[in-house]
């Protein structure tokens, strides 16, 4: 048995790494779509389709769980491929546990202090003095509005502004320095502060991609403002999820294997760096 995780590229080595230190026993199988990335900007469609066929490979490699390290993919696809699709994998698996859980709803849980599975109030009861929740997304992620709604469900007197940063996913795919990235970053934070009025309380980095590069975020914006980091968010809530469900089992061989739909090889530089030693990947 093992975890698989998903993304569209390589943003999700920052779930995987997240993964790999809480679990450091269990059997991690990635799975990179780089064949398709980015998924910012695809029809929904598309995006179904695509992490619909990276979920059954994970599965067929041996995983009984999946995470979407992709934002776009859980805001996208998630809800859809469980409860349509799920449901017949489990059949042809002769009723063995299959399941796939996103990034989104762990992050939700993060920002706004409430477990999911409290009932929120709704509407929520509205405060005098908000505190502002800045996202850092792909246009796809923004377009789907899945914070705002989420959030405006659970609490009141928190404000979510939303800024798409359509040009990040792809750059750091493609290995660029990160003196490239660094006005770009600071761009989108400039942008996000002047709509806003004043810097947000709390940001979220809401690609995974973005983590790769979560030292520019945090030197671009204001001291006071806490980040939120989406990959401790998940290995919390994948922690909570294994204890509450037993008949999933992690492994215990600590295999770690890395696939793509992409170029198998050595990954660029800036993703080697971010994790440690060389990222080699396998064709999927």
């Amino acid at each position: 048995m093992a975890i698989g995780v998903f993304d569209s590229g390589v943003g999700g080595l920052s779930v995987h790494r997240a993964l790999v230190r809480r679990f450091p026993d269990a059997d991690l199988i990635y799975l990179a779509d780089q064949a398709h990335a980015p998924y910012g900007g695809l029809p929904g469609e598309r995006i179904v389709e695509l992490t619909k066929a990276g979920c059954e490979r994970l599965f067929e490699a041996g995983c009984d769980l999946v995470v979407l390290g992709c934002n776009t993919a859980s805001a996208i696809a998630l809800r859809r491929l469980q409860q349509t699709w799920l449901p017949s994998v489990r059949k042809a698996r002769g009723g063995k546990p299959a399941n796939i859980l996103g990034i989104i709803v762990p992050t939700i849980e993060a920002a706004t202090g409430l477990p999911w599975a409290q009932e929120p109030e709704y509407p929520p009861e509205k405060a005098e003095a908000l505190e502002v929740l800045g996202i850092f997304a792909t246009a796809g992620t923004v377009k789907s509005r899945v914070y705002e709604i989420e959030i405006d469900k659970r609490r009141g007197d928190l404000a979510v502004f939303a800024e798409p940063c359509p040009q990040l996913v792809p750059m750091i795919e493609d290995g660029a320095d990160r003196l490239a990235l660094a006005p770009i970053i600071e761009g989108h934070v400039e942008a996000l502060i002047r709509r806003i009025g004043r810097p947000p309380n709390r940001a979220v980095l809401g690609c995974t991609h973005y983590e790769i590069v979560a030292d520019l975020f945090r030197r671009a914006l204001p001291e006071a403002v806490e980040l939120i980091h989406q990959p401790r968010a998940t290995a919390d809530a994948l922690e909570r999820y294994l204890a509450a469900h037993p008949e999933y089992d992690p492994g215990s061989s600590g295999e770690r294997r890395f696939l793509t739909t992409g170029a198998p090889g050595p990954q660029n530089g800036i993703v080697s760096a971010f994790w440690g030693e060389t990222v080699v990947f396998e064709p999927a």
